[in-house]
Parts: C-alpha cells; sequence; structure tokens
C-alpha cells in the first residue's frame, strides 16, 4: 500500500478543512485519533509518537470548530455532524482505519460505525472515558470549566495553568506552559480556549437540557449494538464522568469488548496517565491489527 502525501487536513462532511498531524510509515496500517471536546489534536502527548513507532500511519485530527479546524459556518456542532466527519476521514483513507475517540470524539466515533455497519469503515475502536450512558455530575462540570473564560479569556498562561489545575487537581502543574499555547489562540492580549464558542452554545457543551436532545442515549444504545468491530474501553480510574457502571452497560452492548481501567487518571486519560494510556492502546491495536492480506 502506498499512501498519497499528506496534506496536512482532511475534508469532513460539509467540505470542511479538518487540520491533522500524521507520523508513521506511509505503508503502515491506518489509525485516527479523534480528541474530546474542547480540546485539540495536541492533546494525547506522546500517543501519535507511540503508534508511529509500532508501525501505524497515524494521524491526529482537530474535530470541526476545535484547534486549526474551520469553524462550522452553520454552527452545525451536533453529534450527526461530528460522526458524518468520522464517515469523511475514514472513507479518504486507502483502507479502513482503527479509531480512538477520546470523549466526544469517542462517541462520533462509536455513532459512524455503528450507524454505518455495513461499510466497514473501522477494523478497531477505542472509546476513551466515554460510553452511551454517562455521568451528569461530570458532564457538567466539564460544561462549567469550559464556560468560565469561555468570554472573557486568560490574562496570562499562569492563569491557565492555575484554572487546569483547579479541574484536575491530582494532575502536577506543568512547569514548562509553553506546551499550553497548542490549545489556545491569542486575541487582544489574553488567552482563549481553541475552539468555536458556538460549540458550547446551545450545543454538545451546553451544561442545560438542550445537550441532552443533542446526544440521544438510545441512538448510541443502538449504534454500539450494532459495532461487530474488536472494541476497548478505557476508562480513568478516577473519572468522574464515566463510571464503571456505565462502563459495563457499554460492553453488554458490545459483549465482544474489553476494558481496561488506567490508575491514576480521571476523564483526561492520555494526559493524566499517558505511559499507561499508551501500553494499553498499543497494545490492544498490535493484537487486533489487520493482516496484511486486508490492506
Amino acid at each position: 500500500m502506498t499512501t498519497a502525501p499528506f496534506a496536512g487536513f482532511f475534508v469532513g462532511r460539509d467540505g470542511n478543512r479538518l487540520a491533522a498531524d500524521a507520523a508513521g510509515p506511509d505503508d503502515g496500517p491506518p489509525v485516527v485519533l479523534l480528541h474530546g471536546g474542547g480540546q485539540t489534536r495536541h492533546s494525547w502527548g506522546t500517543t501519535l509518537s507511540a503508534l508511529a513507532g509500532a508501525g501505524w500511519r497515524a494521524y491526529s485530527v482537530d474535530l470541526r470548530g476545535h484547534g486549526e479546524s474551520e469553524w462550522a459556518a452553520d454552527g452545525d456542532y451536533t453529534l450527526d455532524a461530528f460522526a458524518d466527519d468520522v464517515v469523511a476521514i475514514a472513507a479518504s483513507l486507502p483502507t479502513p482505519p482503527a479509531l480512538v475517540g477520546a470523549s466526544l470524539g469517542g462517541l462520533s466515533s462509536l455513532a459512524a460505525v455503528g450507524t454505518h455497519p455495513e461499510r466497514h469503515l473501522a477494523t478497531s475502536l477505542v472509546l476513551v472515558d466515554v460510553a452511551p450512558r454517562i455521568e451528569a455530575a461530570g458532564r457538567d462540570r466539564i460544561a462549567e470549566f469550559m464556560m468560565e473564560h469561555m468570554t472573557t479569556g486568560f490574562a496570562s498562561l499562569d492563569e491557565v495553568a492555575d484554572a487546569i489545575a483547579r479541574y484536575n487537581p491530582h494532575r502536577p502543574r506543568p512547569k514548562d506552559l509553553s506546551g499550553l499555547k497548542k490549545n489556545l489562540r491569542r486575541r487582544d492580549r489574553r488567552w482563549y480556549w481553541h475552539w468555536d464558542p458556538a460549540f458550547i452554545r446551545g450545543g454538545l457543551g451546553a451544561p442545560d437540557e438542550t445537550r441532552t436532545t443533542i446526544i440521544d442515549t438510545g441512538q448510541l444504545e443502538a449504534a454500539a449494538r450494532q459495532v461487530d468491530i474488536p472494541v476497548l474501553v478505557v476508562r480513568g480510574r478516577v473519572s468522574d464522568l464515566l463510571s464503571e457502571e456505565g462502563a459495563r452497560e457499554l460492553l453488554e452492548l458490545v459483549p465482544h469488548g474489553e476494558m481496561v481501567s488506567v490508575a491514576g487518571a480521571g476523564h483526561m486519560v492520555a494526559g493524566d496517565r499517558n505511559d499507561l494510556f499508551n501500553d494499553a492502546v498499543v497494545s490492544f491495536l498490535a493484537r487486533t491489527r489487520p493482516s496484511v492480506g486486508t490492506q
């Protein structure tokens, strides 16, 4: 297999450019990393390079309205829109990829694969700390964190680091703050999160009942029942978003699936314990890696 030169972006459902980084051999089996809501393609730590080192052609993508990807002109940040972008990404690759999705990226991947099982969009699916049923308290805490500085921004990177430390008290505060710039944009001498505010206003990030009309638990459960590819659920052991019960309910819908609980990690599993996260994902993908004959 020879992959065409990577242009630095994919094209989503609506012709929207989705910024991405790529690593690994051109002829390696593809794997796509899809981050959580409010994050960017840089939120995976060393996962991209770990996958590349294991022989995968790895892509880390900014979701629509996030990072350097285009904002949705019509403000469409519904789950269907994100899932259709995943479909477009998978269809553009020479062979079906493995999908690794955290939170929103995981729900989008689950919806894409389970809604279109006949299209064989992916070879395997890793869901990072997400399932059809999530905990309302954890969901609301994320929404509150995202909304707190949405319009006012931050005066300095130290303020950003302080806000993150309050949200994730179990994670050490970084000494070098330069890496935070990848998740922020600079405007009027202030720092703002690198996502479209329309994403949270009445959308998937909304803290009120509008969210429940956008994320349909029944729809996701139906999609999960249709998934027949290998599935790994990676749960942060101290996550307040995905409970062990919620993860077990997902595995009842996908009985061939597996689960790994990462010690010392909350909802941001890849950021909290990148070493353990990489080990779990690389090991799973190695066991479920498509054979040469399927490439």
